[in-house]
């Protein structure tokens, strides 16, 4: 991947700054949407054992997995990313997360984007065969998958069953961690973007998309994680691609619940921000 041009992060970074002991006690707070577990030497040596192929020294790779989520929280992206990236499947969690926000927030040329989409989902495709029992090998996985076929047409995302590729990842996240309110998220969106697209009839008979299973995979996130922007963000985002104007209010009601929340790291402050410009534009 292309380590120039990385746009940095716009805004103040003090207030998520995990140095330290600071993460560890901050990560379920953190990673209430994810359930990525805490990368401490434990953790570690346990996935070694499962993979000794993945590395030797348990200590090293966790102090060095856990600076790289410290560098993603405080929105060091590129660092996070490459951190990540040198830790290989290990790693995979938080290079794909990093990259993947910076992308959808920080990277405005499209053709770069679909580049990096490829990038991650190869990444990604990787960890599931090396770590196939870790939910988020999977999710991250579906989460640039689904980010790639967005960036494309739609006939060509469908012609190359790209929908059923990361439906397939997200059953498999929820299945290894059913409280994982990102992969509720992304699995409600699924349904809402093929219904928004081929319609209720089609996107039910071909696709087993439903409005009604989309909207409460939905809502089963912000239940799951009633302080994460990004599940109202999302929920405002499905009931456009289900309802259109009919629940818009709703819509905006759920961009307000976003944008008054108080971000917890650079993600979030960047999900904040994009909820405040909904209502503004």
């Amino acid at each position: 991947m292309a380590k120039k041009g990385w746009a940095k992060f716009p805004h103040e970074q003090k207030a998520f700054d995990y140095a330290g002991d600071k993460l560890a006690k901050a990560w379920d707070k953190l990673h209430a949407g994810d359930c990525e577990a805490f990368p401490d030497e434990a953790r570690i040596a346990a996935l070694l054992k499962k993979n000794p192929k993945l590395g030797k020294d348990a200590a090293a790779i966790a102090a060095e997995l856990q600076d790289a989520w410290r560098a993603y929280h405080r929105g060091d992206f590129q660092a996070a990313f490459e951190a990540g990236e040198k830790l290989g499947p290990l790693g995979c969690s938080v290079a794909v997360k990093a990259a993947g926000i910076h992308a959808v927030y920080l990277l405005d040329d499209e053709d770069e984007q679909l580049k990096r989409w490829e990038q991650l989902t190869q990444m990604a495709e990787a960890a599931t065969k090396a770590l196939p029992d870790e939910p988020n090998t999977h999710y991250r996985r579906a989460f640039a998958l689904g980010r790639y076929s967005q960036s494309i047409s739609v006939a060509k995302a469908l012609s190359q069953g790209l929908a059923g590729k990361c439906k397939e990842s997200l059953d498999k996240t929820l299945k290894l961690a059913p409280k994982h309110a990102e992969a509720h998220t992304a699995l409600g969106l699924y349904h809402a973007e093929i219904v928004n697209k081929v319609g209720a009839m089609i996107g039910g008979l071909t696709y087993g998309a439903k409005a009604s299973t989309g909207e409460e995979l939905l809502k089963a996130a912000i239940k799951l994680t009633p302080e994460s922007p990004i599940a109202h963000i999302e929920y405002g985002n499905g009931l456009m691609l289900l309802y259109g104007d009919k629940k818009e209010n709703e819509a905006s009601e759920a961009y307000v619940t976003a944008a008054k929340l108080k971000p917890r790291d650079a993600m979030e402050k960047l999900d904040v921000e994009y909820a405040k410009a909904q209502l503004e534009d």
